[in-house]
């Protein structure tokens, strides 16, 4: 399918990254479909041409692929919405439960699904090294501990992006990260257990994100660092994984995928 006639559809159409989706597809050249909102004539800024739906359903039948950042109540609606019209679907919602999962990697069965906690491909490549970084550091030797640092309206903690990388820790190592994880340490914790994978997460300000993964032996330390300056880098990312998507058979896929990265 020519880029110039995608149509990609917008579910969260008026969200702060909504907006920045809405430029990002005009600067791919595709078209924009539609978007989903919770009060649709309150939408500002858009084309006459461009509808805004309160159903997801009516979105799909008008769209290729439908870019969704909204939550995770609505993953299970979607995935239905999604798969009967057999409309690719760009998944960036975090905090899904097993249920809701299932719901996605269902959908993936007769849909292209690309589901990312983060669509910069610096994050992309931050998950990638720390999953060889795990594989390749022993836990006997090297304690493992993410850092991460986003806006004071920020809801959730730790940020989506923390768990992934901290799932590709785990991966490398082997393990499940629900094992392995340490969060929220207050009060009289005792010693670090040997094999943990710790989180922190620090709020405050304006901050986009920021991300830093730290492999630390009594000998010395090995630190990834990523800082988002621009929301953009999301929606641009999004859109891209939009495109790919396009040409692809079912499946569920990652920002790995649309990428290119080579098979750990």
């Amino acid at each position: 399918m020519s880029q110039s006639h995608l149509r990609v559809g917008i579910a969260g159409i008026s969200g702060r990254v909504g907006q920045l989706l809405v430029e990002e597809v005009a600067a791919a050249g595709a078209i924009l479909s539609g978007g989903t909102a919770r009060n649709p004539e309150a939408v500002k800024g858009l084309p006459a041409s461009v509808p805004v739906f309160t159903d997801i359903a009516d979105l799909a039948a008008m769209s290729d692929v439908v870019i969704d950042f909204t939550h995770a109540d609505t993953a299970e609606a979607h995935a239905q919405a999604l798969a009967a019209q057999g409309t690719a679907w760009v998944l960036g919602t975090t905090g899904l439960s097993t249920v809701q999962q299932e719901a996605v990697a269902g959908a993936a069965k007769t849909i292209v699904v690309v589901h990312a906690a983060n669509f910069s491909p610096g994050v992309t490549l931050v998950q990638r090294l720390a999953q060889i970084m795990g594989r390749t550091l022993p836990a006997q030797t090297y304690d493992a501990e993410i850092v991460e640092m986003h806006h004071r309206q920020k809801v959730d903690a730790p940020s989506g992006t923390a768990l992934a990388i901290g799932d590709a820790v785990a991966q490398g190592r082997g393990v499940k990260l629900a094992d392995v994880r340490d969060s929220g340490r207050d009060g009289h914790t005792g010693p670090r257990k040997t094999g943990d994978i710790g989180f922190a997460a620090l709020r405050g300000g304006q901050i986009v994100g920021e991300h830093e993964v730290l492999f630390t032996s009594a000998d010395e330390q090995i630190t990834l660092t990523h800082r988002a300056f621009d929301r953009r880098i999301f929606a641009a990312g999004a859109v891209r994984a939009a495109q790919w998507a396009a040409t692809q058979p079912p499946g569920y896929y990652g920002m790995d995928h649309v990428l290119g990265l080579p098979p750990v």
